[in-house]
């Protein structure tokens, strides 16, 4: 399992987290919620050592995460991606197999395989020689989740997958966390939703800067937490 103990980082010289401790366990979804600023995506960016830590530990199978990072998939925040970079589909999803293959070294038949398989997973098999900023944000993103798949790894962080995306983009996302559940992968994911979707997830975190919750949509979801995270009244509103 994934342990985070005590993890407390900034992001661009400001304290993001702070004191944020929580377990994922493999064959799980976790949902990973709170307002904007609440530094969801400095806990994922912590994760995979891309902030500065001020404080806390972080272990996969009782040894440090920052061993194991080939291990690791990671989805970005769609506005972070330079979508007019001249590349093709094909090439993005090959880059979830460079780190395995090393890098200026050829593909080998299997990895472009593998790198072909997860494009069909996702329904973007007939896309292959797109340029990638030809498509639709929905159809981008499943390429970017191809290229995690490509990785064949353990852990997956996705940071806002469902942002920008259409209803069936949305449906093929969560099949693809069923599948990867199903194969005992550790996911986290980032959303906004509060809705009907919260279904699909077995675990949550409320985080404002500090965790406020964490465990089942019941425990999680209740008036006092909403409102320590999102500010008073919210849960009213919500409703």
């Amino acid at each position: 399992m994934l342990e985070v103990c005590h993890l407390t980082a900034s992001y661009r010289n400001h304290l993001a987290i702070r004191d944020v401790s929580f377990v994922l366990h493999p064959g799980q979804v976790t949902n990973l919620l709170g307002p904007n600023g609440a530094g969801k995506s400095t806990v994922l960016k912590a994760l995979l050592g891309l902030v500065p830590l001020h404080s806390g530990k972080i272990f996969w199978h009782k040894t440090p995460l920052r061993q194991h990072l080939r291990r690791v998939a990671y989805v970005p925040q769609r506005n972070v991606i330079d979508w007019d970079y001249p590349i093709t589909v094909e090439n993005v999803v090959r880059l979830g197999r460079v780190r395995q293959a090393g890098w200026l070294r050829d593909l080998s038949p299997r990895a472009k395989a593998i790198a072909r398989h997860a494009l069909d997973r996702v329904g973007m098999g007939d896309y292959r020689r797109y340029p990638i900023g030809e498509l639709s944000g929905g159809q981008q993103q499943r390429v970017f989740i191809a290229r995690a798949l490509a990785q064949e790894a353990e852990i997956f962080f996705f940071d806002e997958p469902f942002t920008g995306i259409d209803h069936q983009t949305e449906g093929v996302l969560f099949e693809i966390f069923a599948q990867l559940k199903a194969e005992g992968k550790t996911l986290l994911v980032i959303s906004h939703d509060l809705g009907n979707k919260l279904a699909h997830y077995d675990q949550f975190l409320l985080l404002n800067q500090t965790l406020i919750a964490a465990g089942s949509q019941k425990e999680v979801m209740c008036p006092d937490c909403l409102e320590r995270a999102y500010g008073k009244g919210f849960f009213l509103r919500a409703a």
